[in-house]
């Protein structure tokens, strides 16, 4: 009442208390929640690129097994090849001969950081002029000090 009162006597207590405006957002609520789930159902499906097939079975099938090839170039000279010890010298037949089983025709190279830059610029042009079409170069990432 004082509240009424209070209004009547600003206005010279001649005119109506006003009314105060109230929207119900209530619904408007419910549909931004809706469309918020709506969205993000729907963008964790993931379109596969590609067709579904079901291939045939074959007698005379040969499986092929991709792998990644890993170098190592150690300080002291010395080369292997997934595990196999390779000389320079054999480099370039022994990847050629591995190209098909490579997964992108890609190898990966670690090389001890005390490698002298030439081995391994020599090494990765070896690696080019065998047929390797990605070549990756191996790291460890720094600490932060």
């Amino acid at each position: 009442m004082q509240f009424r009162d209070a209004s009547q006597t600003l206005s010279g207590g001649r005119g109506r208390a006003r009314r105060q405006i109230f929207i119900n957002i209530t619904s408007l609520i419910d549909v931004i929640f809706m469309l918020l789930i709506f969205f993000a159902v729907s963008s964790t499906f993931l379109e596969q690129p590609g067709m579904k097939l079901e291939l045939p079975s074959a007698q005379s099938a040969d499986i092929a097994q991709i792998k990644s090839y890993i170098l190592f170039l150690a300080e002291d000279g010395t080369m292997r090849l997934n595990e196999k010890s390779v000389t320079v010298d054999d480099l370039p037949k022994t990847l050629e001969a591995a190209l098909p089983q490579m997964a992108e025709q890609s190898l990966t190279l670690f090389a001890d950081k005390n490698v002298h830059h030439g081995n391994v610029v020599k090494v990765m042009d070896i690696a080019r002029q065998a047929g390797v079409k990605k070549l990756v170069v191996a790291t460890t990432p720094e600490e932060s000090k």
